[in-house]
């Protein structure tokens, strides 16, 4: 395909996106086994086209002065792209399976939008849903510190990468991948990025030795640090309740270096399906998988009865909006209501709960979201805290790295892409008197 070609292709996609409100994975997919002329790089290009759109989805269609899925893409080609009017020119020529050519209105919106945009609502020039505005206020105080953290989010996320110290070595793992550009992170020590290619095109990893025999997973650094600040020791007993695949579990299995008992569970033990073979490939032989029967529900058959009350500690990586993880899943943020906001506040009062009955006198709960928002961190926290007193704020584990995020209350910290160049995380530490 031309690159032309890609364009309407991309303008085809986000239409169907705008039309139907479904996620871009799906429309992306549906394109593809409608048109399968086109070839692996050029649905990887078109991909990377829609993502792009969706990072800069308001303020592409704000400077252009319309909305729709043409305005949108010739915006971003100028924001996110930083192409010229004539180089967006060349790419609607017309010619072709190339959009048509430029109007006379697009043209004079891609040399004046700008001055525009300098004026639009925050909400607009942040790129985010503007009923979110006040919650991110209340989290960072002030408007430039909101869009500084919003600009960040909208950018392309590396691939960050955790050695597995069961295994490998960061030296070993980097000789490895060297080919590949890779780095150490600049916070946690097992922690390797590879940088975003150019055209937004992942690394394939799975074929790689490295892969293949466990010396490494992939793993937002931001995680790496939530886990090394939860303190796991060998000897002890942990938890790790909400572990879906399994990939703090696996750091936290490093962490305890496979002595003491690590169990791992999910309300929903679908999500666990991935774990087992991670484990394997791993050498992790300090955890115990405890599915539930069915979707774990309160009241319900509690897969680790036997442990509670008995654990050091328990780690809850809470269901959340995932609002921090916007850099790798920009279509989410335009399909966040406040609805699913408020189950999800929900949902970790509940979590929380579960965890106080499994942790011991003496023991503590690291509480963790991949949220920006402070209804499910610091409010998220203190809710908790107020119905359940024998807990008391805890300070966060002693790292290497030190504490290089925004301070929250009680000792918690944010992590987030304009601070720590992560995804946007929050760890709190409470401790059960």
């Amino acid at each position: 395909m031309t690159p032309g070609a890609r364009i309407a292709a991309a303008i085809e996609v986000m239409a169907d996106i705008e039309a139907r409100r479904r996620p871009a994975p799906d429309a992306l997919r549906d394109w593809g086994l409608s048109h399968r002329f086109a070839g692996s790089k050029d649905r990887a290009a078109i991909a990377s086209l829609v993502y792009d759109c969706l990072r800069r989805r308001l303020s592409a269609s704000f400077a252009m002065g319309e909305e729709g899925a043409r305005a949108t893409v010739i915006g971003m080609l100028a924001l996110e792209r930083g192409m010229n009017s004539e180089q967006i020119a060349a790419l609607f020529s017309g010619a072709g399976y190339a959009p048509p050519p430029l109007s006379a209105q697009e043209l004079d919106s891609l040399a004046n939008g700008w001055e525009r945009l300098g004026k639009a609502p925050m909400h607009v020039r942040g790129d985010f849903p503007e009923w979110i505005g006040p919650s991110l206020l209340r989290g960072f105080g002030d408007e430039a510190a909101v869009l500084a953290e919003m600009h960040a989010l909208a950018s392309r996320a590396p691939v960050d990468l955790r050695v597995n110290t069961l295994k490998a070595e960061p030296a070993k793992v980097l000789e490895a991948l060297s080919w590949m550009g890779a780095t150490l992170a600049p916070h946690a020590p097992a922690a390797i990025r590879l940088p975003p290619p150019p055209d937004g095109r992942g690394q394939s990893l799975q074929g790689e030795e490295g892969f293949v025999r466990g010396w490494f997973e992939v793993q937002d650094e931001g995680s790496q640090m939530a886990a090394l600040y939860s303190g796991a020791r060998p000897d002890q007993t942990v938890i790790d309740l909400c572990a879906g695949a399994g990939g703090k579990t696996l750091a936290l299995a490093a962490m305890m270096q496979n002595q003491g008992r690590l169990l791992a569970t999910d309300v929903d033990g679908r999500r666990l399906s991935a774990i087992y073979d991670r484990l394997d490939r791993s050498g992790a032989t300090c955890v115990e998988v405890r599915s539930p029967r069915g979707r774990w529900q309160p009241g319900g058959p509690e897969p680790l009865e036997d442990v509670a009350g008995q654990a050091d500690l328990v780690l809850v990586d809470a269901p959340c909006t995932g609002t921090g993880t916007w850099r790798r899943n920009p279509d989410a943020k335009w399909r966040l209501r406040p609805g699913g906001l408020a189950e999800r506040v929900k949902d970790q009062q509940v979590v929380l709960a579960r965890a106080a009955g499994l942790t011991r006198p003496g023991g503590r709960i690291v509480y963790i979201t991949c949220s920006l928002l402070p209804e499910e961190n610091d409010e998220a926290v203190a809710r908790f805290l107020q119905s359940h007193p024998e807990f008391t704020p805890a300070p966060l584990a002693e790292t290497s790295f030190g504490r290089p995020g925004h301070e929250r209350s009680g000792g918690a910290l944010q992590l987030t892409p304009a601070r720590t160049g992560t995804d946007g995380f929050y760890v709190a530490a409470l401790a059960r008197a």
